[in-house]
């Protein structure tokens, strides 16, 4: 066993205290006797515990540190980024929602673009200004002052190409453009003196925001049409589905009493009636195979080329399809409150695939489409001859086709008037 150090006395302890201090020492060389003596009574085994508990203890205490100092790096970060928020927003640059984030074809375009315009404001590319420029025979306040309007354009700019993305609709984006143009101009105008402008590249990248986001727009509004479409479709084939059941049920019902007449007849042995009874007997079979093919055969229906003169002018036609029993229920449908004038049918008739027609001609004339966004608006830049001479090409054919428009109603309103001297200028025919 180790002997026991003899504790030192210190010098520097007053003559009149050293006593006291003796004994002090003598306490602690006990107590540390002691303590040597218990360690040296430990046996292996104890050691081994209380070395393995020291080292739990140990890496406990360095696993903490370690989960401190990375609370402390993630702090750090978000210092930075409080700071680096803070900068962006002094320059009007704000994390706001894009409409166009909801997008998955645009939504990565985004924010690449986002991200440019974020490194172009905080590198100071976003805005140019002199670099030479004293303020009271003071360079300091003139980089200050410099600073301090480059801040405030950008952050007027980043404004305004703000409320830009907010308010830009599917038919407005070069409005949109022009007014955040307008807002550089002025800067420009504005800033003249100490050259201070918004950088062409920031710019374009606004722009491009504003165009991402007016894409998005505009393909919701497709999509909105074209649900409108859809479903208005789907009401066309109830009601024509509805119009088909009303006339088997119809013919039906009269096959059955002509049938009955027609028993009767025979049982008094009219040979003259019973001969018109089973004529009309054969007619109401074909009427009734007839609905059954138009029921059963999706495809048939009624091919038609119409046209309003007063509304879309002379070279405008729409060219569409309708499995109504009726047709003309489906063109007076058209002629509603939505068009000044009533349509003018040039053609109107049956096929046994009016679908395949109907998409023959669409394809023919599809350079010529109106709408170029929706192609379920049927409308067409060309003269009802045009459609007419294309049919004949195809060899398809057509036993009724009128070229020229009435117009009816639309030349009885020009006459009134000129009567009444309005001077309403008529739409070239």
């Amino acid at each position: 066993m180790e002997q026991p150090i003899p504790p030192t006395v210190d010098r520097n302890v007053p003559f009149f205290g050293r006593k006291q201090e003796i004994l002090r020492l003598r306490e602690e060389v006990a107590r540390l006797n002691a303590q040597i003596m218990q360690l040296g009574a430990l046996d292996i085994k104890q050691r081994e515990d209380l070395k393995q508990r020291l080292d739990a203890e140990n890496h406990s205490l360095d696993s903490s540190i370690a989960s401190k100092k990375t609370e402390l790096n993630q702090l750090d970060a978000t210092v930075l980024n409080l700071r680096e928020f803070g900068e962006l927003q002094e320059m009007g640059f704000y994390d706001y929602k894009n409409p166009a984030e909801d997008s998955v074809s645009l939504q990565s375009k985004l924010a690449v673009n986002r991200q440019a315009q974020k490194q172009h404001v905080k590198n100071k590319t976003a805005v140019h200004v002199t670099s030479n420029f004293t303020f009271n025979n003071s360079a300091a306040k003139g980089r200050k002052f410099l600073n301090d309007m480059s801040r405030m354009a950008l952050s007027l700019y980043n404004a305004e190409a703000e409320n830009c993305v907010k308010t830009v609709k599917a038919g407005n984006l070069q409005t949109s453009i022009a007014r955040l143009n307008r807002c550089s101009d002025r800067i420009d105008r504005f800033g003249q003196f100490i050259d201070l402008r918004i950088t062409w590249q920031y710019k374009q990248l606004r722009i491009e925001e504003l165009e991402l986001t007016a894409r998005y727009m505009q393909a919701v509004q497709a999509e909105k049409e074209a649900e409108r479409e859809r479903r208005a479709e789907l009401r066309e084939q109830q009601r024509a589905q509805k119009e088909l059941e009303a006339e088997m049920a119809r013919l039906r019902k009269e096959q059955e009493h002509y049938q009955n007449v027609l028993e009767k007849m025979k049982e008094k042995g009219d040979v003259e009636e019973v001969a018109k009874l089973e004529s009309k007997l054969a007619d109401i079979n074909k009427s009734i195979n007839d609905v059954d093919y138009r029921a059963a055969n999706i495809r048939a229906g009624y091919v038609y080329v119409i046209s309003d003169v007063g509304a879309f002018g002379g070279r405008m036609v729409k060219i569409g399809m309708t499995r109504r029993l009726e047709p003309m229920d489906r063109v007076r449908e058209l002629s509603d409150a939505s068009v000044p004038f009533k349509f003018d049918v040039h053609a109107l008739f049956f096929s046994k695939d009016a679908v395949s027609l109907e998409t023959m001609l669409h394809h023919e004339f599809e350079d010529r489409r109106v709408n170029k966004v929706n192609a379920r608006k049927e409308f067409y830049y060309c003269t009802p001859q045009e459609v007419l001479d294309k049919l004949k090409e195809k060899d398809v054919a057509v036993v009724e086709y009128k070229v020229e428009p009435d117009a009816e109603e639309y030349r009885v309103s020009q006459a009134i008037a000129a009567k009444q001297n309005i001077g309403a200028a008529p739409v070239s025919a």
